[in-house]
């Protein structure tokens, strides 16, 4: 799984995986960037990875109000 450098382009079918108590990693994603309403989302868009390389690709992260978007992943490329 590679970390997204940055998204080229807007994400699309945005769909929510999980909220509040139902992501595991609720605990840690407070601590590390404050409380909030934690959602884990994904979607597709077009990326640029670590090594450079651009493609499209499904990205998961995890989203609050008011803090943002942290952690992106990407999940699987799509062609």
């Amino acid at each position: 799984m590679r970390r997204v450098e940055r998204v080229l382009s807007a994400i699309e079918k945005v769909e929510e995986i999980a909220s509040g108590t139902g992501i595991r990693e609720l605990h840690r994603l407070t601590r590390l960037y404050g409380e909030g309403r934690w959602r884990k989302l994904k979607g597709i868009a077009r990326i640029e990875d670590d090594y450079g390389e651009i493609y499209l690709a499904e990205i998961h992260w995890y989203e609050a109000h008011g803090i943002g978007k942290r952690l992106l992943k990407v999940k699987r490329r799509h062609e």
